[in-house]
């Protein structure tokens, strides 16, 4: 998903695009669909890395397991990106549906899901977004789905730490209004940027106004 602004972002620092645990041939955790889980093996990744602080960014899923590493272990944390993703606990009602996906993707695989998602994600259809979604598998589609049920509200968490942060939306995000991106902001002290064009990936959809807006920021935190 990094891929379209991974290599300009690694002209100016140094790069990892981690895949989550379960994803890009990982296992997944031996423990029960939790987020807190996930953020260990991330802590796990720099220990291997030898990075002992880094500047982290974290897209949807990603954005909620920033927020349970700067639960976990904020001192490993030096900057924050957040970008499509929201600090508030699921309602009832998407929890349900969370359950929903999880049991149809046990029962039915993924082929499915990229015509559910794909609407949703991006303002225009693209095919390697589709092929990304169509080879993850059933398994980790569903354990990630009940571990963002269950991933608590993180208002506090952001509240109390002084983050050095950038938030950034997609100004067409239908999943995610502008609002749980602006309460992130407020949060966290963060300036906010609506990027038109893009859904609820940027970086994935919009890689140069993404990137207009983080480089100028790391350039700054050098």
């Amino acid at each position: 998903m990094w891929d379209r602004v991974r290599t300009p972002l690694a002209t100016r620092t140094e790069v990892f695009a981690l895949d989550l645990p379960g994803f890009g041939g990982t296992p997944l955790p031996d423990a029960e669909p939790s987020l807190d889980a996930v953020a260990a093996e991330v802590v796990r990744l720099l220990d291997d890395r030898g990075v002992d602080r880094a500047t982290l960014a974290g897209a949807s899923l990603g954005g909620y397991v920033l927020m349970a590493l700067l639960r976990l272990a904020p001192e490993r944390v030096g900057g924050t990106l957040f970008t499509g993703t929201k600090a508030t606990a699921d309602t009832d009602e998407a929890r349900a549906g969370r359950e929903e996906m999880a049991l149809r993707t046990e029962r039915e695989g993924t082929g499915w899901l990229a015509d559910t998602m794909l609407p949703t994600l991006l303002t225009t259809q693209d095919p390697e977004l589709r092929q990304v979604i169509d080879s993850q598998p059933p398994a980790t589609i569903a354990w990630y789905a009940r571990a963002m049920a269950a991933r608590p509200d993180s208002r506090e968490t952001l509240r109390a730490l002084d983050l050095d942060a950038l938030v950034i939306h997609g100004a067409h995000d239908p999943i995610m209004p502008a609002t749980v991106a602006e309460d992130i902001a407020h949060l966290t002290n963060a300036p906010l940027h609506l990027i038109d064009g893009a859904a609820h990936l940027p970086a994935f959809e919009t890689p140069r106004a993404f990137l207009d807006l983080v480089l100028p920021w790391l350039e700054r935190r050098r």
